[in-house]
């Protein structure tokens, strides 16, 4: 079962994922809480895993790396030893940013950054489709970027989306209503 978090804990959540440089003060004000009680708040939103870490977003063009790519990857089987070299690539290659088990035609979805395309190509040809297990790579190349956040609508678990009910005695209430 979820851990439970009360209006105030997301709220110090939001404020978080706004400025999560803000100091302990700072954000008490901004919650309603005193500095105290906002820190303990705080630190057991750390503890129980709420909170995964602090980072800082850098952009990836104005560092030198311009291209990003998602590239959808297919492997021959699953036995153990194929996924295990395919989870070991993955994780030792910086250039992957994520990477997800999916559902569906495809095994796996990755983000990848390069400083170009021919980076982009080398990877591919000289690591990825060297996998004994790498059965195909399709890979999509983002011309733009409509939308980015890292933001979770923490609003969202509690309340449902506009126009959805937030909970299924919500939702039976509006079946009975009609």
């Amino acid at each position: 079962m979820p851990k439970s978090l009360d209006r105030l804990d997301r709220r110090i959540l939001d404020e978080l994922q706004s400025d999560a440089r803000v100091s302990n003060q700072e954000l008490a004000q901004r919650v309603g809480l005193s500095a105290a009680p906002c820190w303990r708040r705080l630190r057991r939103l750390e503890e129980e895993g709420f909170i995964a870490g602090y980072a800082t977003l850098l952009s990836a063009p104005a560092i030198g790396l311009p291209i990003q790519a998602y590239a959808l990857v297919s492997l021959e089987n699953h036995h153990p030893q194929t996924v295990r070299q395919f989870d070991q690539l993955v994780r030792e290659r910086p250039e992957v940013l994520e990477c997800h088990s999916m559902s569906g035609p495809n095994d796996y979805l990755l983000r990848i950054v390069a400083a170009s395309m021919e980076a982009y190509e080398q990877f591919l040809s000289t690591r990825v489709l060297q996998l004994p297990g790498v059965r195909s790579v399709n890979t999509s190349f983002v011309l733009r970027t409509k939308k980015f956040t890292t933001r979770l609508p923490v609003h969202a678990a509690a309340e449902g989306f506009p126009g959805e009910p937030a909970s299924r005695d919500e939702a039976s209430a509006k079946l009975s209503r009609r």
